[in-house]
């Protein structure tokens, strides 16, 4: 399992809990190479883990205040 995906479920309550709540198969986040686009909202919501730290290629980079 990806780095950011054990960091989500930690947050989540464990690996069960963040699956359970995303609607999937727990054994999917195992065969995750990164957090598919789609998942990236809803994981920011359950986790309060940043859409630009779980996927910047998509998100870019957080805009830092001026």
């Amino acid at each position: 399992m990806i780095e950011i995906v054990e960091r989500a479920a930690e947050k989540a309550g464990g690996v069960v809990t963040l699956a359970r709540e995303l609607g999937i198969k727990h054994t999917a986040l195992y065969s995750w190479n990164r957090v598919p686009a789609e998942r990236v909202l809803d994981i920011e919501r359950l986790t309060g883990i940043s859409r630009h730290e779980l996927r910047p290629d998509v998100f870019g980079q957080p805009e830092t205040a001026a």
